[in-house]
C-alpha cells in the first residue's frame, strides 16, 4: 500500500471520527439539531466508504450500523436517549480501535459482531412500528400514480429476459447541484441490478430534470432486493418499491424464490455499496465531481471551511463540507488537481477557472519530518546570524549592509516556518467533549461543557505535550469539581453543573484555563493531606496562604480524593500537569473558593525553540531571562523593605526581591548597585537582582537533559556567537527567600511607606 495514501487515511478518518463524537454531542444535547444530523451523516458515510475502499471491512460494518441506527432517528421512527447514544459511542470506540489496530499492525483483526448485533438490534426493536407508520405517510403522495400502465409505456418488455420486474421511486437527498448528485448515484448502481427502464429518461435524470425523485424499473430482482441494493447508495434518502411484473406476462415470484434472490444478492450488498461510495469521486467525470461543487458553491456557504486555519482545508480535511465525499482518491494524482478544480460549468470564462484553480492550492500538507528538518535549518541560520555580526561588530565596513540583508531574509524565514508550526486548539480541544461527557455519564452527574478560544494557535510540538495535561486537568473537574445533581440542588446550584474550557493569547504567551462551577477545594482538607503525607509539617502548612497551600495539589502522590476510582484518587496525574508544563517552559496554578468552584490556569509559551531573552549579568557571569516574562527594568534604588524583605512596590503590589547571586550559589561578595528585573505577575510576582543587563538577542534554547534535567532556577542553555554557552534562567523556579514568602502572606497594602525615604528608614 501507498505509504503516503495509508497515512492520509489514518489522518482523515481521525478527523473525522472527532468531528463526527463532537456532532453527535450536539444531537444528543439538541435532537433537533438538523445541522448536526446532516454532519453526522455526512462524516458516517465518509467513514464507511473510506474503510470500505481500504478493505477493512469490520470497520465499515461497524460503520454502517451506526449509519442504519442513526437513520432511524433522523427519520423520526427512534427517539434519542442516552441509552441509544451510548450504543452509537461504543460503535465510535470500536472503530477508534479498529483504526489504531491498523496504525500499529497495517490490518485489523477486531471482531465487531458483538458490538454490530447490539446496535442493529436496537434498530430491530426500537423502530419496526415507525417503519410502517413512516413508509405508508410517505407512499401516499405517490398513490396516485399508476405504476403499472408507467412500466408499460417506459420498458420494452419484448427485450426483457425476466419474470421479474420491480418498480422503485428512488428520493435523493441532493444538493445545490442535482446533477451531479443523480449522476454519482447512477454510476453507482451494481451490475447486478439490470435497469430497464427510468422516468425520467437516464438523460434527464443525470440533467436534474425531476423534483421530488424518480421512477426505475429492475428486471430480475424482487422487491426487498431493490430496496436493499439502492437502498445504501449514495445521497440515497428513500426508496419505495412495487412489485409490476405483470406487465411481462409473467407472475411475481413466489416467498421462497424472492427470498432466494434476496439472499445471493445481499451477500455482497455491504462490501458493493461501500466499495462504491469510495469510488464515486474517480467514477465521477471531472465536472461532476462533488469537491468542485463545493469549490463553485462555498462563498455561498458560511460554514465551509476556507482552509485558513491550521492544516485543515476543503481539499485537505477528512471530508467535503458538503458532500461528505472524501477526496484522497484526486490527492494521488496532484497533476490533474488544477483542471478538476475548474468546477463543472464548462461555460466558464479562462480568468474564473484561473482563479478558482489559484484559491485551491492556498493551502498543502506539509510532512512533519521535512517541516522539523526546516526548523532546525532555521535554528542553525540564527545562530550564524549571531556570530557574523558579534564577529564584524568592531570593524565597521560593507559586510554590515550584507548582513542587514542577511538578517531580513533569516527573519521572514524564521516567522514563515514559526507560523507553519502553528496549528489552532481545536486539533485538542475537539477531543475533549467526548471525555466529559462519558465521565459525566459514569458518575451519574449532570455536565455543561463550553469551549472557547479553540483558534488560538500554539506551536505544533506544544500542542503535542499538552493533551495528556489538559485531560487529567478536566478528568479532576468532573471528579473532584462537580457535585452530583442531588447535592447541587440541595446547595441551591443548577443540577447542571458547568466546565469551561478556554484559551487566550497574551503577548508571546498563550493562556489556557479550566473552570468549573463546582465544590472547589478545601484548603485545610489540603492541609491535613499534606502533613499526614509528611510532605511539610503542621506549623509550616498553617503559615502558608491558601494559594501556597493548592500548589501542593501537583505533589507526587498526593491526593485529595479519600476514594480510589477509576478516575483518579491515586496522586497521579496533578503532578504529569506541572510536569510536563514546566517542561514546556511553562507554569500552572490553581485558583478555588469552595462551594463556588476551581480553575486551573496554564500558561504557555507559543514557540519553545527560539525566543528573545535579556543577557543579565551576575560577577562577570552572563544569563538569560526570557523577555516574555519581563514587566520592567529598573535600577537598584527601587528597592524597598516592607515587613523586613526586600521587595519592589508596582501600584499597590509587592515583589519580593530574588538576589541572583544567592539563588545560583555564586559565591563573590554582594555588590551595592546593579539591576533590577521585575517579572510579570501573571508568570510570577517576584524581582530578579543582578550585577547588570547587557543586551537582548534571539537564541535556540536546548533544554537540560540526563543529569541536569529539573535543576532549580534552569530551563535550558544556549550557544551564542562567541561560542559560549549561556543558562537560560526559569523565573517559576528560583529559589525566594523565605523573608520574601512571609512578606507577601502578611501584607497589607495599607502598611506600604509613602515615600522612598520611609522605606529606607
Amino acid at each position: 500500500m501507498d505509504e503516503e495514501l495509508y497515512q492520509a487515511f489514518i489522518t482523515e478518518s481521525e478527523e473525522s471520527i472527532t468531528q463526527l463524537n463532537n456532532s453527535l454531542l450536539s444531537l444528543e444535547s439538541n435532537p433537533d439539531d438538523t445541522d448536526a444530523i446532516d454532519d453526522i451523516f455526512r462524516q458516517a458515510h465518509t467513514l464507511k466508504g473510506n474503510f470500505g475502499a481500504m478493505g477493512f471491512d469490520n470497520a465499515a460494518t461497524v460503520a454502517h450500523a451506526v449509519e442504519d441506527l442513526l437513520d432511524e432517528i433522523r427519520h423520526g421512527r427512534l427517539d434519542v436517549t442516552p441509552e441509544r447514544m451510548d450504543l452509537v459511542f461504543d460503535g465510535m470506540d470500536l472503530i477508534v480501535d479498529i483504526l489504531h489496530d491498523i496504525e500499529e499492525n497495517g490490518e485489523s483483526t477486531v471482531d465487531p459482531r458483538e458490538t454490530v448485533d447490539e446496535i442493529r438490534a436496537a434498530v430491530e426493536s426500537g423502530g419496526d412500528s415507525g417503519n410502517s407508520k413512516q413508509a405508508a405517510s410517505e407512499g401516499t403522495e405517490h398513490d396516485d400514480v399508476d405504476v403499472a400502465s408507467l412500466a408499460a409505456t417506459t420498458v420494452e418488455t419484448d427485450a426483457i429476459d425476466a419474470t421479474v420486474l420491480t418498480h422503485a421511486h428512488v428520493e435523493l437527498d441532493a444538493g445545490q447541484m442535482k446533477s451531479v448528485d443523480a449522476g454519482i448515484f447512477l454510476s453507482n448502481i451494481p451490475e447486478s441490478v439490470e435497469l430497464a427502464g427510468s422516468n425520467p429518461p437516464r438523460d434527464g435524470i443525470e440533467n436534474g430534470e425531476f423534483e421530488d425523485g424518480f421512477d426505475l424499473f429492475i428486471s430480475g430482482l424482487g422487491t426487498d432486493a431493490v430496496e436493499s441494493e439502492l437502498g445504501d447508495l449514495w445521497k440515497v434518502d428513500h426508496v419505495e418499491t412495487t412489485d409490476v411484473s405483470d406487465v411481462l406476462g409473467g407472475s411475481p415470484p413466489s416467498d421462497g424464490e424472492e427470498t432466494a434472490v434476496k439472499a445471493a444478492d445481499e451477500t455482497a450488498t455491504d462490501v458493493a455499496a461501500d466499495d462504491a461510495d469510495a469510488d464515486a469521486f474517480e467514477q465521477a467525470t471531472p465536472e461532476d465531481r462533488p469537491g468542485d461543487v463545493d469549490a463553485k458553491s462555498a462563498d455561498d456557504d458560511a460554514s465551509v471551511p476556507t482552509g485558513s486555519e491550521g492544516d485543515e482545508s476543503p481539499t485537505t480535511a477528512g471530508a467535503d463540507a458538503k458532500t461528505g465525499q472524501s477526496p484522497d482518491a484526486d490527492d494521488a494524482k496532484s497533476a490533474e488537481s488544477t483542471a478538476s478544480d475548474a468546477g463543472d460549468d464548462e461555460s466558464e470564462d479562462g480568468d474564473s477557472k484561473e482563479a478558482r484553480s489559484i484559491s485551491a492550492v492556498k493551502s498543502v500538507r506539509v510532512d512533519v519530518d521535512q517541516l522539523d528538518q526546516l526548523h532546525e535549518l532555521v535554528e542553525q541560520l540564527v545562530t550564524s546570524r549571531i556570530k557574523l555580526r558579534n564577529a564584524i561588530d568592531e570593524q565597521q565596513n560593507t559586510a554590515l549592509d550584507t548582513l542587514d540583508e542577511l538578517d531580513k531574509i533569516s527573519s521572514n524565514l524564521q516567522n514563515t516556518v514559526m507560523d507553519m508550526r502553528l496549528i489552532p486548539l481545536k486539533k485538542v480541544f475537539d477531543k475533549f467533549p467526548r471525555l466529559v461527557r462519558d465521565l459525566a455519564r459514569e458518575q451519574d452527574k449532570r455536565v455543561s461543557f463550553k469551549v472557547e478560544g479553540e483558534d488560538i494557535e500554539l506551536d505544533r510540538t506544544i500542542l503535542d505535550e499538552i493533551s495528556d495535561p489538559l485531560m487529567h486537568v478536566l478528568r479532576n473537574a468532573v471528579d473532584h469539581g462537580i457535585e452530583e445533581p442531588d447535592v447541587r440542588e440541595a446547595n441551591g446550584k443548577p443540577r447542571t453543573g458547568t466546565i469551561k474550557l478556554s484559551a487566550r493569547r497574551q503577548h508571546d504567551t498563550v493562556i489556557v484555563t479550566v473552570e468549573d462551577d463546582g465544590s472547589g477545594i478545601d484548603a485545610d482538607g489540603v492541609r491535613d493531606k499534606v502533613v499526614a503525607e509528611g510532605v511539610e509539617t503542621r506549623e509550616d502548612v498553617n503559615k502558608m496562604t491558601d494559594s501556597e497551600i493548592f500548589d501542593y495539589i501537583f505533589h507526587p502522590g498526593l491526593s485529595t480524593n479519600d476514594e480510589i476510582t477509576d478516575v483518579s484518587g491515586r496522586g497521579v496525574g496533578m503532578d504529569v500537569v506541572k510536569t510536563t508544563v514546566e517542561s514546556l517552559d511553562g507554569s500552572v496554578s490553581v485558583e478555588s473558593e469552595p462551594g463556588e468552584g476551581s480553575r486551573v490556569k496554564i500558561r504557555l509559551p507559543v514557540s519553545v525553540a527560539i525566543i528573545k531573552v535579556l543577557f543579565v549579568t551576575v560577577d562577570d557571569r552572563e544569563f538569560g531571562v526570557p523577555i516574555k516574562y519581563i514587566d520592567e527594568i529598573s535600577r537598584r534604588d527601587r528597592v524597598q523593605t516592607v515587613n523586613g524583605a526586600e521587595v519592589i512596590v508596582h501600584e499597590e503590589t509587592i515583589f519580593p526581591l530574588i538576589r541572583l547571586r544567592e539563588a545560583l550559589e555564586i559565591d563573590s561578595p554582594q555588590p551595592d548597585d546593579g539591576m533590577v528585573v521585575r517579572i510579570r505577575p501573571d508568570d510570577r510576582q517576584v524581582a530578579l537582582h543582578c550585577d547588570g543587563v547587557t543586551k537582548q538577542e534571539e537564541v535556540v534554547v536546548t533544554p537540560l537533559q540526563g543529569p541536569l534535567s529539573g535543576v532549580g532556577g534552569l530551563s535550558g542553555t544556549a550557544v551564542i556567537g562567541d561560542g559560549n554557552v549561556i543558562p537560560i534562567l526559569d523565573v517559576s523556579t528560583l529559589e525566594m527567600p523565605a523573608d520574601g514568602k512571609q512578606a507577601m502572606r502578611e501584607f497589607d497594602s495599607n502598611s506600604l511607606p509613602e515615600t522612598a525615604e520611609e522605606a529606607a528608614d
